[in-house]
């Protein structure tokens, strides 16, 4: 039995050997193979890239975007002055009461209604008056009887005055009365006159054309002379009280046109009517009053900005499509040779209309893209074609 075990253990040991003899045969074999087929494989294979180096590059970029171009344009731009104020009534009459002591019985108009001149716009009750007014006529009536009398007993003294059948001193008191009759008849017919012109303020004329601002007129008050009822803009005419600061005082002169921006984002044109002769020690502003042409759109009270158009200059201009902005900073895209973008950093300007002045950056000869710009890159190939295709 352990003889047979011997006997299996020496042929597996043989059969291990032969294999590993085998596999380095096989080792060496690969070896020595010849230098010359590896030199030759070598070569072909140097030919077969050298070959493949010799063929066309490839084909040329395709156009990334179609596009038009434009360029630069130059025109004469007015030169502007910025400004903010507060627009306000060209003029304002207060208008109140002219009697004291009556009750108010009618209001006749309302905040916003346009008033002409001599229209009437409140009354008061005028029984008070009236009847002071009876009483004065019947006074007047006496004093003209006293009159009448007088005159009488003064012509009689006059006849009789050379015979000597009066004495002196009784006719000059009887030309005495005469006159005093006569002033007393003067008096009172001035209180009657007094009385009428108070008949006349019972109603409230508005004192010249505009409209109506603010009412404090109430039916049914009692109010004292003096007192303010109304408050009326004259001719409605506004203007816009604009802060100029002491340094750019002396651009504005009088007759500029001024382009006002009111709060609603509309404009209104006015001109300058007058420059403030005085600048506020504070804030070293000085005012520039400026006439606003009609609008419903304008309010006293508003607080407005405006430009004034303070001379001309000119501006290298594009339209306002072909700027784009990248990072807070605005661009174009100009066009070089073989239909190249790059991408142009310029500083932007003023702003009219649909176009934008262009201060540094960029040539008037130079040609950009008018519009799409932002859908490109530096240095894309764009594909160009006539504006308006």
């Amino acid at each position: 039995m352990n003889a047979s075990k011997s006997l299996v253990f020496r042929a597996g040991m043989l059969a291990a050997i032969v294999l590993g003899l085998i596999v380095v045969g096989l080792k060496v074999a690969d070896a020595m193979k010849s230098p010359a087929s590896t030199s030759a494989q070598g070569k072909v294979t140097g030919q077969e890239n050298l070959g493949k180096q010799d063929k066309p590059a490839a084909t040329a970029a395709r156009p990334a975007l179609t596009v038009a171009v434009t360029q630069p344009t130059t025109s004469g731009w007015a030169t502007k002055l910025s400004a903010n104020g507060s627009i306000a009534a060209w003029q304002e009459a207060a208008v109140g009461a002219e009697v004291n002591g009556l009750r108010l019985n009618d209001v006749k108009v309302n905040v916003g209604d346009y008033v002409r001149r001599g229209q009437v716009l409140a009354t008061f009750a005028s029984e008070t008056i009236q009847a002071e007014l009876a009483q004065q006529a019947a006074q007047i009536a006496e004093a003209e009887a006293s009159l009448t009398d007088a005159q009488a007993n003064a012509v009689r003294a006059r006849e009789l005055q050379n015979s000597g059948a009066i004495p002196a001193q009784q006719i000059s008191q009887l030309l005495t009365v005469e006159k005093t009759a006569q002033a007393r008849l003067n008096a009172t017919k001035a209180a009657e006159q007094s009385i009428r012109l108070r008949m006349g303020f019972t109603q409230v004329f508005a004192p010249d054309d505009g409209v109506i601002s603010a009412r404090m007129a109430t039916v049914g008050a009692v109010v004292g002379a003096g007192q303010e009822l109304f408050r009326l803009i004259r001719k409605n005419r506004l203007e816009w009280r604009a802060e100029v600061s002491s340094a750019e005082l002396a651009r504005v002169q009088t007759g500029q046109t001024v382009n006002i921006t009111l709060p609603d984002g509309s404009a209104a044109s006015g001109k300058v009517r007058i420059v403030g002769p005085v600048v506020d020690a504070q804030s070293r502003n000085a005012l520039v009053y400026v006439d606003i042409e009609r609008t419903p759109l304008a309010k006293a009270g508003m607080f407005a900005k405006g430009d004034f158009a303070v001379g001309s200059a000119s501006a290298l201009t594009v339209p306002q499509q072909a700027v784009i902005l990248r990072d807070g900073f605005s661009y174009v895209m100009r066009v070089d040779a073989g239909n190249k973008v790059a991408q142009r950093k310029v500083q932007l300007g003023r702003r009219v209309g649909e176009l934008v002045e262009i201060i540094d950056g960029l040539k008037a000869d130079e040609k950009i893209v008018a519009s799409g710009g932002a859908f490109l890159a530096d240095g894309d190939t764009v594909r160009i074609v006539a504006q308006g295709s």
